[in-house]
This record gives C-alpha cells, sequence and structure tokens, in this order.
C-alpha cells in the first residue's frame, strides 16, 4: 500500500477537508478498488501526521457523500464512486481542489473549440439539420429550459464531430460545471447573449467553416469560461 504524505494546510483552511480531500486522492489514485478495505484510523493518523479526531471526521464526511462504508468491528471500505458521487464531490470542491477546477474550465474551452472545428469538417445534412434544430430550440423556448437547451446545443456538436472520446469527456465535464457549480451559483450568461454566441457556431458548421467555427467557439467559451472564474473567485473569498 502506497505512503500518504504528511499533510501541511494553509492556516484558513480547515483540517479536515485537507484530510478529506487527500483521501479521494488516494482512493481515486487506482491503488484501492471498489470493496477494499482502507488503513484503519491509527494507521491514517500516522500516515499523514495528524490527530485522530480529524481523521475520524473526515472518514464521517466521505462515508455521509457515500465514498465510504463504515462497518462496525470490521473497518471502512471504499465503495467505488458513481456519477452522484462524483457530482457532489465536485460541488464541495473536493476532488479537484481550487486549481484543479480551474483547469478543468480551461481543458473544457479547449476541448469545445476542438470539437466546433471536427464538426464543421465532418458536417452532413442530417446533423446540420439537427444542429439548425438545437438552436431553434434555444430560441423558443421557456427561460427556465434554456440551460438544458444549451447543452442539448454542444451535445449535438459533438455528435456530429464524430469523435466518440472527446464527445464523452465534455459530456461529463458540461455535467459536473453545470451541476456543481451553474445550479448552484446561477453563473449563467445572459440568455440574448448565450444565444448570440452560438449563432456563428451553427452558421460555420453548416457552411463546413473549420476556422470560423473554431473561432466562433472560442469567443463563447471565452466569456462562458469567465463567468465560472468569477464564481470560483467568489467561492475563494
Amino acid at each position: 500500500m502506497a505512503e500518504l504524505a504528511r499533510i501541511t494546510v494553509e492556516p484558513r483552511e480547515p483540517l479536515a477537508a485537507e484530510v478529506s480531500r487527500r483521501l479521494i486522492d488516494y482512493l481515486m489514485s487506482g491503488q484501492v478498488e471498489p470493496g477494499d478495505r482502507i488503513p484503519s484510523e491509527r494507521r491514517l493518523t500516522e500516515m499523514l501526521g495528524v490527530n485522530r479526531p480529524t481523521v475520524r471526521e473526515a472518514i464521517k464526511s466521505l462515508g455521509f457523500l457515500g465514498l465510504l462504508e463504515i462497518r462496525q468491528s470490521s473497518g471502512t471500505y471504499f465503495r467505488g464512486t458513481d456519477s452522484d458521487v462524483l457530482y457532489r464531490l465536485f460541488e464541495l470542491g473536493l476532488v479537484l481542489g481550487e486549481q484543479g477546477s480551474r483547469d478543468m474550465v480551461q481543458a473544457r474551452a479547449e476541448l469545445e473549440v476542438a470539437v466546433a472545428g471536427l464538426a464543421a469538417q465532418a458536417r452532413d445534412e442530417t446533423g446540420v439539420e439537427l444542429l439548425r434544430a438545437r438552436l431553434a430550440a434555444m430560441r423558443e423556448c421557456p427561460d427556465e429550459e434554456f440551460p438544458e437547451a444549451d447543452t442539448a446545443f454542444h451535445a449535438a456538436l459533438g455528435e456530429l464531430a464524430g469523435n466518440t472520446v472527446l464527445r464523452d469527456m465534455l459530456k461529463s465535464m458540461r455535467a459536473m460545471i453545470q451541476r456543481g457549480w451553474v445550479e448552484r451559483t446561477g453563473t449563467v450568461r445572459p440568455r440574448e447573449v448565450a444565444y448570440g454566441d452560438h449563432v456563428p457556431i451553427f452558421e460555420a458548421v453548416a457552411k463546413g467553416d473549420v476556422e470560423a467555427a473554431r473561432t466562433a467557439m472560442a469567443r463563447h467559451m471565452d466569456g462562458a469560461s469567465r463567468r465560472l472564474m468569477e464564481a470560483l473567485d467568489q467561492r475563494e473569498v
């Protein structure tokens, strides 16, 4: 079993939160399989260099989130992760941390640009008509359905691009960003601005203009990413 590095934390961060984050990194490192028993509280105390009540608090928190199962007189076991667990962890900033969250926003923006270019390159009549319908839905849907319509437009781009790896990666990123920040903080762009950003993306893809599609998506993601970064800054205050 790999050793866990001892913890040094900033004074402003609760120690139990850092212990939780370090345990999550360990559980998701691939060294622990679902159903495996994790080290005892005493062993974790020695490995991490913190007191036992702090370790116990972190374990209880991860048990509440569904990541660990605490069995009396037997030990604590890794339950594995499903999408709901990952969403909850991401929302609390425990999976990636602040810098990791920023990195994911940047990575998502770069991938969206790549997908837009691929969609323009691989466009066909069926794909363009689907994208046209998704854009129309963004224009006509009720306000409360706009985020879902926005996501559907991007999903259609992913299908049209024809790269299943990029499609699935972006699907997961969008879901975590939506549930981790947007639904909790209300971090959204005005509807008119968001819709207007998507029109040139559609037009470029429909024409098969790869560079124009990439440029239009980059412009859209610049504004969207900036709003998400601002939400992160507010959460750090």
